[in-house]
């Protein structure tokens, strides 16, 4: 089974992208998906979680994911207050959005890291709420190329599950672009 979690803002879209995340594997053939968020005194700009378990077989595994195989960072400005680094088990992968390449996050342990700029891929495709960039599908094409866990054109057709018309086409424009410009290390 493999656990993923996601560390964002109210607003930013952190359950939706873990919603997408589970239909995409599903469509892709696994047997097993949950999608959960973890709610406290929601706000818009307030750090929130979500969660997504994804395995070959039926997962019966309901509770909060504590250590993940992977997490997933929404807002870099999250490390200052969160211990992100802390809900990842040793050899993970932290996937996150920031301008910096993974060897100049100044984060030390035992996993893996993956960047993109989220934020300037959203801009660039007018991913917008309320002025801010809606980072949650670039992320998801960030996530496919480091994890290699769910494809792309699963991506594709989760996305398709979750929006239609002209607004599937921005997101999926938007989710190769992140795809194309990740780095890992």
């Amino acid at each position: 089974m493999y656990e993923v979690i996601w560390h964002g803002r109210g607003g930013q879209g952190v359950v939706i992208a873990a919603q997408i995340l589970a239909e995409s594997a599903y469509l892709q053939g696994f047997k097993g998906v949950t999608s959960a968020p973890t709610f406290g005194p929601e706000r818009r700009g307030a750090p929130l979680t979500a969660s997504t378990r994804i395995a070959d077989q039926p997962i019966r595994t309901f509770s909060q994911i504590e250590r993940a195989d992977i997490a997933v960072v929404l807002d870099p400005s999250l490390f200052g207050g969160v211990d992100i680094a802390g809900s990842l088990k040793p050899g993970g992968l932290l996937v996150i959005n920031t301008i910096r390449k993974p060897e100049e996050v100044q984060l030390a342990g035992p996993f893996r890291i993956a960047t993109a700029d989220a934020a300037a891929i959203a801009l660039k495709f007018h991913l917008l709420k309320e002025g801010s960039p809606l980072v949650n599908t670039p992320m998801l094409g960030l996530f496919a190329k480091a994890s290699g866990l769910v494809t792309l054109d699963f991506l594709e057709k989760g996305l398709r599950w979750k929006l239609s018309g002209t607004a599937a086409e921005t997101n999926i424009a938007a989710l190769r672009a992140a795809y194309e410009e990740a780095t890992f290390k």
